[in-house]
């Protein structure tokens, strides 16, 4: 089983990332609201895969990867944003992002992505 760290700001997204999940079998091993506590927590939970929305208060997206990989380059970070402009998709990717998905998130796609992911 999968161990998932779900990072946005929206907790609408995350309810709607963990049920999905879930429902796939991962375990989804905690949440965050900003990318601050998304790095605090990928130190202190090791998960196996994690979720990073873009725009977030106090540390984007894009920042706590940055950090992420900077502690740990083997991490594996799904970008998940409402903004798919092709900028914010090389910046991810330029800084060590595994995947991108787009809001609004389909069910099938966020597993499929996660699962190839996880696979990598």
């Amino acid at each position: 089983m999968k161990r998932v760290l779900i990072v946005d700001d929206a907790a609408f997204i995350r309810l709607a990332l963990k049920t999905m999940l879930e429902k796939h079998g991962f375990q989804v091993v905690g949440e965050a609201e900003n990318g601050a506590i998304g790095v605090k927590k990928y130190e202190e939970l090791q998960p196996d895969l994690i979720t990073m929305d873009i725009t977030m208060p106090e540390m984007t997206g894009i920042e706590a990867l940055k950090a992420i990989k900077q502690k740990d380059s083997k991490a594996k970070v799904v970008m998940v944003s409402a903004m798919g402009q092709e900028s914010f998709v090389k910046d991810a990717i330029m800084n060590g992002a595994s995947h991108f998905l787009v809001k609004p998130l389909v069910e099938e796609k966020v597993i499929s992505t996660l699962t190839k992911v996880a696979n990598m």
